[in-house]
């Protein structure tokens, strides 16, 4: 679509309904003008192989699927299909001009109540989430069946989804996944195709290969009454046609992509009592890693596109890159013993930054220092405490009480069969060897995560921390030196020290992190 239209599409006038605003989302197929109180879905000229929208036929065939398909799980916000049409102006969704193209024509959902926003918001408890199991488990259970849809889960199938995915991740190689991470991928994926052929067939057998709905993430679900998840796969039924576990992986995947593993046991809980599919855990680490390959190549495929603005290529290739990094997660997470983490250096050396990252990829728990000081002293969410150096919430037996919660919580981890990382300065060597006696009485790994920088890099992470609102950490320059000088750095003898220099990227510092581990 060439600019003239789109700007065309963003006057009101273009709409046959009364509008006072209509803005334009893009993704890497479509342009969505969103109204007042609608949306008009328009499909881009684009081949990528798996997905071919090329011809105006094609994109009139496929808003129809997209209509009959939603409709299974929104049947009341797709309306149908309408025409482009030449205008004055450009183009227009009224007139009588010749016909150049089709939209698909949604009622708008109400933005406060959708997912993404009410999980970034705090507001979703355990309670929607069991609804949303349960609103993809019946849909799951009234899900078409059939020998033809029966032929794309078989191993073939699944090994030639794969196969492409490698194919047009290819030119992307060095830029959003690197080529050892693309090798590791591939040589798991290949091995567990290859031994697991009669667990394939089982869930053939069961009948659980389905047309399901392909997309299911927190992005395509509104907490509406009832729950209406929407813009399913129309595009090519081999990414519809598929076992109800690969259905599902993409929600729990994303519940980890976004910081939410919490809610994972609960959906899953849910979900399983509904269906009575006990048998999906053995092939659902499988498919999650699927599910994340294909989020990488899609952003991927987003940040190529020229149309795309560069603010939003720099934000595509970022999550490319993280998605990536999840798939090679939860390769990575099966390799590591059970295994306790803490970190230790001084307030702006990037012991949380680390600590985040390490957690994002392998899977980990967190248990910081910062938020429970703030928990054991009532502190309001986002208000900064200023109390002077070794004062108030920072007294020695304030920071003894808070250690001494810490040790307990680990305990309690290490017992559920958790991974841990536990983020505190741990400036004092004392507080280290208890934390190393409770890894060795638990018979876990133990390793201290050691993060330095220059004293600059540190001044300007804590000024730039001061100015954010949601800021836990009470850290900042003027107690900066004060800190250093009570430090008692790490040495030989306390366990396994990997020291990180974190003025260098976080991507490196976790590579290297892992290869001391020795499960990368």
């Amino acid at each position: 679509m060439d600019e003239r239209s789109l700007k065309s599409l963003l006057r009101p006038d273009a709409y046959p309904e009364d509008t006072k605003n209509v803005r334009l989302v893009q993704t890497h197929v479509s342009f969505i003008f969103i109204t007042d109180n609608f949306a008009y879905k328009i499909k881009k000229p684009v081949d990528f192989g798996f997905l071919n929208f090329t011809t105006i036929d094609r994109r009139r065939f496929y808003c129809s699927e997209e209509v009959r398909l939603n409709r299974r799980l929104c049947p009341d916000i797709y309306l149908g299909v309408v025409e482009l049409r030449e205008a004055a102006s450009g183009v227009s969704f009224c007139g009588e001009g010749k016909i150049i193209d089709y939209a698909v024509r949604m009622k708008r959902l109400p933005e406060e109540r959708m997912l993404d926003r009410m999980l970034s918001e705090g507001k979703v408890t355990e309670l929607e989430i069991r609804r949303i199991a349960r609103t993809i488990a019946g849909f799951h259970l009234d899900a078409e069946r059939g020998e033809a849809i029966n032929d794309y889960g078989r191993v073939a199938a699944i090994h030639n989804n794969w196969e492409e995915n490698f194919q047009q991740i290819e030119k992307f190689t060095g830029i959003s996944i690197q080529a050892t991470d693309l090798s590791i991928i591939r040589g798991y994926i290949e091995n567990f195709i290859k031994e697991n052929e009669a667990l394939f067939a089982q869930r053939l057998e069961n009948g659980f290969i389905r047309d399901c709905d392909g997309d299911i993430h927190m992005e395509n679900i509104c907490l509406t009454d009832p729950v209406c998840i929407f813009d399913c796969i129309e595009f090519n039924n081999r990414f519809r046609y598929t076992d109800t576990a690969a259905d599902i992986a993409f929600f729990l995947m994303d519940l980890d992509f976004h910081g939410k593993r919490e809610f994972a046991k609960p959906f899953l809980e849910e979900y399983c009592t509904v269906t009575g599919d006990s048998g999906l855990l053995p092939v659902l680490d499988f498919y999650m890693i699927y599910r994340a390959f294909v989020r990488g190549k899609v952003e991927s495929l987003k940040m190529a596109e020229a149309e795309v603005p560069d603010e939003e290529r720099i934000i595509a290739a970022e999550k490319a890159g993280r998605y990536f990094r999840l798939a090679r997660g939860y390769i990575l997470r099966k390799r590591m013993p059970p295994t306790m983490i803490i970190t230790c250096g001084v307030m702006g050396s990037g012991k949380s930054t680390a600590a985040q990252a390490l957690a994002f990829e392998l899977g980990m728990d967190i248990l910081s220092s910062d938020a429970l000081r703030k928990k054991m002293s009532n502190t309001t969410q986002g208000k900064r405490g200023l109390d002077e150096y070794g004062k108030g919430i920072y007294s020695p037996s304030f920071d003894e009480a808070v250690y001494r919660g810490l040790l307990f919580m680990s305990e309690e981890s290490l017992k559920s069969g958790r991974n841990l990382i536990v983020d505190a300065t741990f400036r004092r060597r004392s507080d280290r060897h208890t934390f190393a006696g409770l890894a060795a009485k638990s018979g876990v790994s133990f390793f201290i995560v050691h993060t330095f920088c220059p004293d600059s890099l540190a001044k300007e992470r804590l000024i730039a921390r001061a100015m954010e609102p949601s800021a836990v950490s009470d850290g900042r320059w003027e107690i900066y030196q004060p800190q250093m000088d009570e430090f008692e750095p790490p040495g030989n003898g306390e366990g396994k020290l990997i020291p990180v220099d974190t003025s260098l990227p976080v991507a490196d510092n976790v590579n290297m992190i892992l290869r001391v581990m020795e499960i990368l």
